[in-house]
């Protein structure tokens, strides 16, 4: 009778740290299906997401993610807002990833009653919070120093952080959806903030499996380099907390300066000496499955401005002319905060304004990825793509161009522009969306998919992106209505290793297959222009690659970016079975479908056009919009997918 009490009594508990035991979902899908998410939202806890932008927790961003409308400044003198934004579609699954750094600050600096709440710091960061970029951020990011607020051991702030950390746990417990319904998917996750130098950023986004997490969330405070990351996950999440396991997202390549996919021991601007060590190279393909290729502050992908890929157009997407956040070029009136970050470097550390080299880019590394594959057996860039917003003000999945309310971080603050002008810097944009192909919408399920690379990426529309790899495709699989059966059953899906061919068999066939994304009434989709396959090998010493439409291509779809109407033919749905017939067998090689929409006006243009502004007439163009007609300002975008790629590696 005692035994049955016992286990009565740890069952109870079992379902009162869990929420509930979840249920066996009834949109069980063996085929799989897409999910729509974000992988990177911050909310209040975090330093850089300006307290007059937002007073938005992680439980509001989770009921905004599906599809509660959810409140932004402007405030009334009751501190309730007088603005509200709401996203287009629910989300399937969110990642709520507030930075670790500063968590236990933010807490005692927000929280009245709390340690700190009057010390000088606190009131500059509550009162005049551009000044938190020089306060904390210059302080904490590039000199690794916290105040006297934290105690002499900073023991204050690391106990106020293990609060905001249970926080942290409890909302993204709250919002999953333990029920049959399997209606939505939080994941406990956080932001690793890695800055050196002149703000080259080697930040990483830590997403855990489930509700088994370490008892805290490790800072780049606390972490002389990534490789003190993976240690902190080996002892403290796999080896600790039995069930715990955890995805590693890096971002914003494009701001790293070169470094993103250098040695894994940098500390600072400098490389260490010594190459990459094959058990270095495996602990990064353990822990970086996933690679962030788009958000708010660019895209990652490649860029057309370097004579590499400049027979590429379409790597001319969403880019920054600068190449880390200290060299950033622009700011708002009065002040360059991630330049005053930088400017607080040693002087040999400070920035110079230049635009990105080719190392910076996720093509780069993927080819890199197989001559590190031939050297050292060990492929450590064998990335899957997904893209996500970056959002400062708790709104996750918020990536449509109309309406774009902002970034509210490092930047603008959400809404700066209102009523009259841009509510965001111009470089910057709406970001993306991550896709992860899954049974059901359950963190097992959806981390399953993160860790076998079944993932996709949009610059924020949904189109929906298949992509298989095998040796016996037929030419007519996308007319078969089993055409994802014969996809998963002769080959392998996106983000997989194509196996050796069979005798007989020399040149590998891929399935591609987009269709349009339907949207809504307020936000409609729109059609498909061409669907790409973009191919990179390493043969004989040498690394190349080559890009091909393999099915749609030019038509006369348009844009009027006055009235910002479009018009045109286009593609409800493209695919493709295309044959790769310069195969070499004997040569390391990926693949990766790259699927582009009809040209639609910018987030940026939408306002202008909205105001009336005519760049040909200075009398159109009121006081705030005059970066309508800036010489850098890309009025049309051509939204788009990538999708994780396809590995083929030689069996010698």
């Amino acid at each position: 009778m005692r035994l049955h009490a016992t286990i009565a009594s740890a069952f109870l508990l079992s379902i009162s740290a869990q929420g509930a035991i979840a249920q066996p979902c009834d949109n069980h899908d063996p085929l799989r299906r897409p999910h729509f998410g974000d992988t990177h939202v911050h909310t209040a806890w975090s330093f850089d997401a300006r307290s007059q932008d937002t007073r938005n927790k992680p439980d509001a961003a989770y009921r905004f993610a599906k599809g509660e409308p959810l409140g932004i400044k402007p405030y009334d003198e009751n501190n309730q807002p007088l603005r509200q934004i709401q996203i287009d579609r629910p989300l399937d699954f969110t990642a709520v990833t507030d930075h670790s750094e500063f968590m236990g600050e933010m807490r005692m600096c927000n929280v009245e009653g709390s340690p700190g709440y009057w010390h000088p710091v606190c009131m500059l960061h509550r009162y005049i919070p551009s000044t938190t970029f020089a306060t904390l951020a210059a302080t904490g990011l590039s000199a690794k120093f916290r105040w006297g607020m934290c105690g002499d051991d900073n023991e204050i702030c690391m106990q106020q952080a293990a609060n905001t950390w249970l926080d942290v746990q409890q909302a993204a417990e709250d919002a999953y959806d333990r029920s049959s319904d399997c209606s939505f998917t939080s994941f406990v996750a956080y932001e690793w903030t890695a800055s050196v130098g002149s703000g080259q950023n080697l930040h990483h986004n830590v997403v855990f499996k489930n509700d088994i997490v370490p008892d805290r969330a490790l800072s780049w405070i606390e972490s002389p380099s990534q490789v003190d990351l993976w240690d902190y996950l080996d002892k403290e999440c796999l080896l600790d907390k039995p069930g715990c396991d955890a995805v590693v997202i890096p971002h914003n390549s494009n701001l790293s300066g070169g470094l993103m996919f250098e040695t894994a021991r940098v500390e600072n601007s400098t490389v260490p000496e010594g190459p990459v060590s094959r058990a270095e190279a495996q602990r990064r393909a353990r822990w970086n499955t996933l690679f962030e290729v788009m958000q708010h502050k660019g895209s990652s992908e490649c860029d057309s401005r370097l004579p590499v890929w400049s027979e590429d157009e379409y790597c001319d997407f969403e880019k920054l002319n600068y190449d880390t956040f200290g060299g950033k070029d622009s700011g708002t009136p009065g002040g360059k905060p991630m330049e005053l970050i930088a400017n607080l470097a040693p002087e040999e550390d400070r920035p110079v304004t230049k635009p990105p080299e080719q190392s910076n880019f996720l093509r780069y590394a993927l080819k890199k990825g197989l001559q590190q594959q031939e050297e050292l057996g060990v492929n450590s860039f064998k990335f899957g793509l997904v893209s996500s917003t970056d959002t400062h003000i708790a709104a996750p999945g918020l990536a449509m161009e109309k309406n774009h309310p902002g970034h509210g971080g490092a930047g603008m603050g959400a809404g700066d522009g209102v009523p009259v002008g841009l509510p965001d810097e111009l470089e910057y944009g709406p970001g993306g969306l991550a896709v992860l192909y899954a049974e059901e919408n359950t963190r097992d399920s959806l981390f399953a998919a993160m860790q076998r690379r079944e993932a996709y990426a949009t610059s924020g529309t949904r189109p929906i992106l298949r992509f298989f790899g095998g040796w016996d495709y037929p030419e007519d699989a996308c007319g078969a209505p089993d055409m994802v059966a014969q996809g998963y059953n002769g080959g392998v899906p996106m983000g997989g290793d194509l196996k050796s061919p069979a005798a007989g068999n020399t040149s590998p066939r891929f399935i591609v297959s987009a269709v349009a994304d339907a949207g809504t009434e307020e936000y409609p989709g729109m059609p498909l222009q061409r669907l790409q396959l973009i191919k990179g090998w390493y043969e004989d010493g040498e690394l190349h690659e080559k890009v091909l439409d393999v099915a749609g291509g030019d038509n006369d779809a348009a844009v009027d970016i006055n009235t910002c109407e479009t018009s045109g033919s286009g593609h409800a749905q493209l695919c493709s079975v295309w044959q790769d017939d310069d195969f070499n067998p004997e040569a390391q090689s990926f693949y990766y479908t790259r699927v582009l929409e009809n040209p639609t006006c910018r987030w940026s243009q939408q306002i202008c056009a909205d105001a009336g502004v005519r760049c040909d007439d200075p009398a159109s163009v009121p006081e705030g919009l005059q970066n309508c007609c800036s010489a850098d300002h890309k009025k049309v975008i051509q939204e788009r997918a990538w999708s994780s790629p396809i590995w083929y590696t030689p069996a010698s």
